[in-house]
């Protein structure tokens, strides 16, 4: 048993709401109440704001009935008073309680109505607390001391304040009174004649001065699609989706013009190198202006110079930013953070990916010199060991042990359990530095910048090394139950790891001759033995050029295996392997943005089936979630609980998360444009798995497209700027 008195447990968000408008959030019970425990709280960037908000009726908590989050920053809660009213079952006192939480601001509206036939008294109250507790302690398990509430003056109502540093929390309430006591109370007194309805309103205001991040000054940056689908999961999905996008906006206080996702709430409402990255790439269908001011705010903090404590080198793509070093869980992290290997290449994925799709020119121009120093950090600072591979280690023994997406200490296992010893070099990275070589070069060679033949030939040789040192032919048995509720041969023991290969007299060692048999590995370890884990990392390398057809179709036959894709969605990790636990952060969970890059990845290379299946899978989470898809959720097989079980401390609203929605919309119909080009490639799903699917609104080269996909696979687009050529291809074919 775990001695509470000196381990402390990360506290459970599964459960609680989430309303959020970036960078400012509250979470609460689904009764709309915030309680002094865990991680409950108005939270402003990184700091509790509030840590208790508790609305009472003459002393006593109202009954929950529901609630309904209502569009970015709003949501409402019905709650019921029977100890009130008519003394009948029905009840007659009802209270709804609509929150709204606005950068820096939140404001409720408490009304209280009845039907009852007589008339109703009441004393209402609602109790405050602030202790001002940064969120890494919050998410260690940790809280601060409740601050003293001190009375102000304000005009028509109550004021309470609190003040830390330079925070400045200030509380007001019309037509109440103020009770500061040691925390702080309003308190209004009510009368309600028989049908009548009273309104009682109180807000706080939150002034940081200090904080790293702001509410954008522009509007919102992507086209909002309308969607049809015959799959109405769809169109539920997108639209709770672009909602949660559009609450996870924020900027940098000097420089409010340039928006970027915040990556989730609560954790990590701030900027994420590879989150917010992915998140704009995944919403590149949808306009270039987010990627644009995505990439402009990330190349302002590129590395300039070799710093080992903060993970900084030259050309390097920061991972996260806070107002200060930040510890816990045995981190001490720098408040702009460099430990990420991977946030560089997808830096020049999006710059290239926004090319195609319409950025223009005069955009992309002043970011060739990030450009440039980004494929000299690929070509200089990347690999340490000149074995021609990417890879980390943490050398201060204090910042991220693993430095992917998979970024918790345990998560790169061999196949019966053991941990990979750093220095790590993941397979995905490789992928994503082979297409980085190639898109820079294109982006190089189409603006007259010299260099495109190192980044060529980088790429070209990068493939056969790739083959030579990570494809995995060995032999493997089945691992037993792992806790997932079935035998492994229930969840894919059975059609886990084929038979190693044999040498064919192809000239190459087995591992690369018998791809056909084999897979590739999780990463190479410190003695560059591969990590033969079986993982959703290998899904990534579709499309980026490192992988052959024939080795393309190797990976999606095993990703669609039922150890891998029996949950709903993609397992991190196949359910056969020793490391597997549907409840592990990356060792069997279901991460929505895995899958849906997955997803891409399958549909860009002809793969629509599995496709297909995955979309369907996260469709089902989303259902199961109210379509908010969390971080992640747990990867037990389908039909153990029957529908998907929740990671109790993912994230959520979560940005790239929300932004799969607009994957699963992509993938279904199947737009690839390439405008520098002059052309735009249309290849939805073949058979049109999903059904018949409409979207109006996409956004090519700043036009609005319209896309629809008949029941048949049939497709019509509308909408396309003039000079470019549209090519219906075989849904088979590799984009």
């Amino acid at each position: 048993m775990l001695d509470q008195t000196t381990h402390r447990l990360q506290p459970l968000l599964h459960d609680l709401v989430s309303t959020v408008l970036a960078p400012t959030t509250a979470l609460s019970g689904a009764d709309g109440q915030i309680r002094a425990a865990g991680v409950q709280g108005l939270f402003h960037a990184d700091a509790r704001a509030l840590s208790q908000v508790k609305l009472a009726v003459d002393g006593r908590e109202p009954e929950a009935v529901g609630y309904a989050v209502q569009a970015a920053g709003r949501t409402r809660f019905v709650s019921l008073v029977r100890w009130l009213g008519d003394p009948i079952a029905d009840p007659t006192v009802r209270v709804d309680r609509t929150r709204e939480v606005a950068p820096g601001r939140m404001a409720e509206l408490i009304e209280i109505a009845s039907t009852a036939t007589r008339p109703v008294t009441a004393t209402v109250t609602v109790d405050l607390s602030c202790d001002f507790a940064p969120i890494e302690l919050v998410k260690a398990g940790g809280s601060a001391p409740p601050a003293t509430a001190t009375p102000a003056s304000s005009a028509g109502g109550a004021c309470l304040e609190w003040r830390s540093g330079g925070i400045h929390v200030r509380a007001t309430a019309e037509n109440a009174t103020a009770e500061p006591q040691a925390e702080g109370r309003f308190r209004w007194e009510v009368a309600l004649a028989p049908g009548e309805r009273v309104a009682l309103r109180w807000a706080v205001v939150i002034d940081d001065p200090e904080a790293v991040v702001t509410a954008p000054a522009k509007p919102l940056e992507w086209s909002v699609p309308e969607v049809t689908a015959d799959d109405t999961r769809l169109v539920r999905l997108a639209a709770r989706s672009l909602e949660d996008l559009r609450s996870l906006r924020l900027a940098e206080p000097g420089e409010p013009e340039d928006t970027f996702l915040g990556a989730g709430v609560p954790w990590f409402l701030t900027l994420f190198g590879r989150d917010s990255l992915w998140a704009a790439r995944m919403l590149l269908p949808l306009g270039t202006d987010l990627a644009a001011s995505t990439l402009r705010v990330l190349a302002r903090r590129q590395g300039s110079h070799v710093d080992p404590a903060t993970g900084e080198a030259p050309g390097k793509i920061m991972h996260e930013l806070r107002r200060h070093e930040h510890s816990g869980g045995g981190l001490r992290l720098s408040a702009a953070y460099y430990g990420t290997i991977d946030a560089t290449p997808l830096w020049i994925g999006l710059l290239y990916d926004a090319w195609r799709w319409g950025m223009p020119a005069a955009q992309i121009e002043p970011l060739l010199p990030a450009l440039e120093a980004a494929l000299g950090w690929l070509g200089d600072h990347a690999d340490p060991d000149g074995d021609g591979f990417l890879e980390y280690i943490d050398s201060t023994g204090h910042g991220l042990a693993n430095q992917g997406w998979k970024d918790s200490g345990d998560a790169v296992r061999f196949r019966d359990g053991r941990q990979a010893e750093p220095p790590i070099a993941l397979t995905e990275v490789q992928g994503y530095a082979c297409a980085a070589a190639q898109q820079g070069a294109a982006l190089l060679t189409a603006f007259g910048r010299e260099g495109a033949e190192r980044w060529l030939d980088y790429a070209g040789t990068m493939a056969d090394r790739f083959r030579a040192r990570f494809w995995v032919t060995h032999p493997a048995a089945p691992v037993t139950d792992r806790g997932n509720g079935h035998p492994a041969s229930a969840v894919g023991g059975a059609s886990g790891y084929p038979a190693p290969a044999t040498d064919r007299g192809s000239g190459y060692p087995a591992s690369v001759a018998g791809w056909e048999n084999g897979y590739p590995a999780l990463a190479l370890d410190r003695d560059k033995r591969p990590v033969d884990s079986l993982t959703s990392n290998i899904g990534h390398l579709l499309g980026t050029g490192l992988l052959s057809p024939g080795e393309e179709a190797r990976v999606a036959e095993l990703l669609g295996t039922p150890a891998m894709s029996g949950a709903f969605g993609l397992r991190t990790m196949s359910a056969d392997d020793g490391a597997f636990s549907p409840m592990s952060y990356h060792c069997g969970s279901v991460w929505s943005h895995d899958t849906a890059i997955v997803i891409a990845g399958l549909a860009r290379t002809g793969h629509g089936r599995l496709a297909a299946e995955l979309a369907r899978g996260l469709l089902t989470a989303a259902e199961g979630f109210d379509y908010r898809l969390p971080e992640l959720h747990a990867g037990d097989d389908r039909d153990v609980v029957g529908r998907p079980v929740a990671y109790p401390a993912a994230c959520r609203p979560q940005a790239w998360s929300a932004a799969a929605a607009v994957t699963l919309l992509h993938a279904a119909v199947g737009l690839y444009p390439d405008v520098p080009g002059g052309k735009v490639l249309v290849r939805p799903l073949a058979g049109a798995p999903l059904g018949a699917v409409t979207v109006r609104g996409l956004r090519v080269a700043g036009a609005d497209v319209t896309v629809s996909i008949d029941r048949s696979g049939g497709v019509q687009v509308t909408g396309l700027p003039p000079g470019l050529t549209v090519e219906v291809a075989d849904p088979e074919l590799v984009v």
